[in-house]
């Protein structure tokens, strides 16, 4: 979907099919089919953004300009459009465990940077001729340990030869650096060291918006620090304000999942890197837990959701007089491992949940004082 800001900027809000498991290109183009699609139809929208997440594996068969093509015209049929990609996770994104795998390879190794050079190439061949620009989020360069100075220096050079890469493409793509719990790149402060040091025209930030609820962020403070902010992931984090009630565990507990990580932070700055840990370790809130949980449908008490940090960081980016930002990705990858009594269905369900999801930032959108641009 697309919106005008009051100072004329196109932003267009999509969601990211990295909640589809695919690692082929039939499998990707069959979501299209299953999925979105229908999500368009169920919004009435004119066209509809996703935010594709192409497996490694895909990357490379949509290096054929035939199967480019192939790709190209199953969107244009359904009414989809693409201006981001997810380039996030490498592969297997949905085995039956992922947990620190996702990160995998990361900034120092050359298959991180051959994958999303090559997902810049594909999407500036996806791109609708009146986008300003694309863009392709990408890990905070890896899990924080080991991370020696060498590491650091190493994905230092990746980068600055990304930059290179992408400076030569026909059409602008901007590469967007993740924080995430965990990672070498935690916070936005930490973030910022990073950007000092590369290229702003090309390489800038992702702002998901679960982890900077999860790190207890201030949403004004994330965004200066994080500028130029090229996309944002909008989520919501899972939120526990009495951990320690034995009927808050026993809801926590339904989200302690074998498949993602779920790193647990409590507001007086302990940390654990899954919420199994925080779980056995204890002790007082209030928590916030890497868990995406669906925009529009809050868990019961006594488990909450951050949203204040969810709708003041929108208001931050959209809601002044100039957007700093023009890429908005619902990402709630987790429906399937929600516990069960929250779980969609089927495919019928799963549509429901991710038009309601949209529906719910469009009017947070909307009431940011955006206007929808009807295609």
């Amino acid at each position: 979907m697309r919106f005008r800001h009051p100072d004329g900027t196109l932003v267009h809000l999509a969601y990211c099919t990295n909640v589809h498991p695919a690692e082929d290109l039939d499998g990707v183009l069959a979501q299209l089919a299953r999925y979105a699609e229908p999500v368009r139809e169920r919004l009435g929208a004119g066209t509809l953004s996703v935010g594709l997440w192409l497996a490694a594996d895909v990357a490379r068969a949509l290096a054929d300009d035939a199967a480019l093509a192939r790709l190209r015209g199953e969107l244009a049929a359904r009414g989809l459009e693409v201006v981001t990609l997810n380039g996030f996770p490498y592969r297997a994104f949905h085995a039956p465990v992922v947990k620190r795998a996702v990160y995998v390879p990361d900034w120092t190794e050359r298959a991180r940077l051959d994958y999303t050079l090559g997902l810049a190439r594909i999407l500036q061949g996806l791109l609708p001729d009146d986008a300003a620009r694309g863009s392709i989020s990408t890990l905070p360069l890896g899990w924080r340990t080991p991370w020696p100075a060498e590491r650091d220096a190493a994905a230092r050079r990746q980068l600055d030869l990304l930059a290179r890469e992408l400076a030569r493409l026909d059409r602008p793509v901007r590469v967007a650096i993740e924080p995430e719990p965990g990672c070498v790149i935690e916070t936005t402060s930490r973030l910022r060291r990073t950007l000092a040091q590369v290229d702003p025209e090309w390489i800038g930030s992702c702002l998901d918006l679960c982890h900077l609820a999860v790190g207890f962020e201030d949403p004004a403070a994330a965004v200066a620090a994080a500028k130029p902010v090229v996309k944002a992931q909008v989520s919501a984090a899972l939120q526990a304000d009495e951990p320690a009630d034995p009927e808050t565990r026993r809801a926590l507990g339904a989200f302690a999942e074998p498949r993602f990580l779920h790193q647990t932070r409590a507001a007086d700055g302990r940390a654990w890197d899954d919420l199994g840990e925080a779980l056995s370790a204890g002790g007082p809130g209030p928590w916030r837990v890497h868990f995406h949980i669906p925009l529009h449908a809050k868990p019961e008490p006594p488990l909450a959701t951050a949203h204040d940090t969810l709708t003041d960081t929108l208001g931050v980016l959209l809601g002044g007089p100039e957007a700093l930002v023009d890429h908005l990705e619902v990402e709630t990858y987790t429906w399937d491992v929600l516990p069960a009594e929250h779980r969609p269905g089927g495919a019928r369900s799963l549509v429901d949940g991710i038009a309601g999801e949209l529906a719910w930032t469009r009017d947070r959108l909307l009431a940011l004082g955006l206007r929808e641009v009807t295609t």
